[in-house]
Formats: C-alpha cells, sequence, structure tokens
C-alpha cells in the first residue's frame, strides 16, 4: 500500500480534494477527526495543553475552547510549534492506527489530510505529498463564506500558517483548485501516475 500525504492552505481545497479521493476508492485518514480525538474531555494531551496555555481553555463540559485557543496562539510567542510538540506524537500514533487499519481492509492507497502534515512526524508515514494550492483571494473568500468568520479573522488565520514558497518546494504533486484549472482534472493527474498504481504493500 502506498500513503500519501495531503495538505495545502486555509481555504485552498484540501479537504475537497480528499473526498474526491475517497470517491475514486482511497482510504483517507482526516487528521481534523484525530485532533478532536486526542483533545476529548480528561484526554492526557488535552490536559497538557491546558497547563501549556491556560487552564481558562476548558470549557465547563471539561471540552476545548477551540476558538479561545486560536486566539492564544496568536499572542504566544511560538504557540504554533508548542502546540504541535503537544499533540503531533499523540496524533501519528493514530496516523499509524489507521493505515493498519487500511492495509487490513485491502487498500492500495491511502491519504492522510492534515493541515500541519508537512510539520509532523507523520510525513515520515507518507511517500508521496499532494499539496492543494489556490490564490489568496480565493482562500480568503471560501474561508468567509465557510467559516462565518469576519474579513479580519480569516486574514488572522491565514497569516498564521508559512508562505507558498514553503509548501510548494515541499511537494511531489501540486494541485491548483482554481480556474481555469478543475480539482477533478489535477487529481486525475495523480491517479494517472506510475507512483498511483504500484503493487507495493
Amino acid at each position: 500500500m502506498i500513503c500519501y500525504g495531503l495538505t495545502g492552505k486555509t481555504g485552498a481545497g484540501k479537504s475537497t480534494a480528499a473526498a474526491w479521493l475517497r470517491d475514486k476508492g482511497w482510504y483517507v485518514i482526516d487528521g481534523d477527526l484525530l485532533a478532536r480525538e486526542i483533545m476529548l474531555p480528561g484526554s492526557p494531551v488535552l490536559r497538557r495543553v491546558a497547563d501549556a496555555f491556560g487552564e481558562d481553555l476548558l470549557l465547563p463540559d471539561g471540552s476545548l475552547d477551540r476558538k479561545g485557543l486560536v486566539q492564544r496562539l496568536r499572542g504566544t510567542e511560538n504557540g504554533v510549534a508548542l502546540l504541535n510538540a503537544l499533540t503531533h506524537p499523540a496524533i501519528d500514533a493514530l496516523v499509524q492506527r489507521e493505515i493498519e487499519q487500511a492495509k487490513n481492509a485491502g487498500y492500495t492507497h491511502c491519504v492522510f489530510d492534515a493541515a500541519a502534515l508537512l510539520e509532523s512526524p507523520s510525513r515520515a508515514r507518507c511517500q508521496k505529498i499532494i499539496v492543494v494550492t489556490a490564490p489568496p483571494e480565493i482562500r480568503l473568500q471560501r474561508i468567509l463564506s465557510r467559516d462565518g468568520l469576519s474579513e479580519a479573522q480569516a486574514n488572522a488565520r491565514m497569516a498564521m500558517q508559512k508562505d507558498d514558497e514553503w509548501y510548494l518546494s515541499q511537494a511531489d504533486y501540486i494541485i491548483r483548485n482554481y480556474p481555469p484549472y478543475t480539482l477533478e482534472e489535477e487529481l486525475s493527474k495523480v491517479i494517472a501516475c506510475p507512483d498511483a498504481n504500484t503493487d507495493e504493500n
């Protein structure tokens, strides 16, 4: 089985790309779901995050105040790096679990969809990296229509990520998700590559 990493800046459309690949028979590992799993109330990772960023980020039911955490990260020097250090090892263990499940179920392809893939230890589990890209103005409009944020909040979220060149320099496949390109045509090129048709297990 070959495992791909799928990433891109916020609003680029990586989750839509993952859904398309799932429809084509690929096993999709959803990084957002894994990140939520390790942060369930009472989990040791959530305890460490609260210790690092503030007890007030725990809501009355014991769950994480996610919006509050994002705001806290903006005001904390090296906050994103610290959060990654606290969460990535636990997420990576779940990624390995998912890869084994995919193998046992007979899948030949899996894709790990994660915003912070390139900074994570799980990158080493991926044989190829797919980066979905779109211009900033298009990404901004997608975020505004999708997440109910103000323009200032959306711009602040976008500013927390590394620049386009950093993402593109690490890509084996660059997927252009903006006119005149179509996501389907771009991803079809990935499926057509010899790497995507390997019989390796």
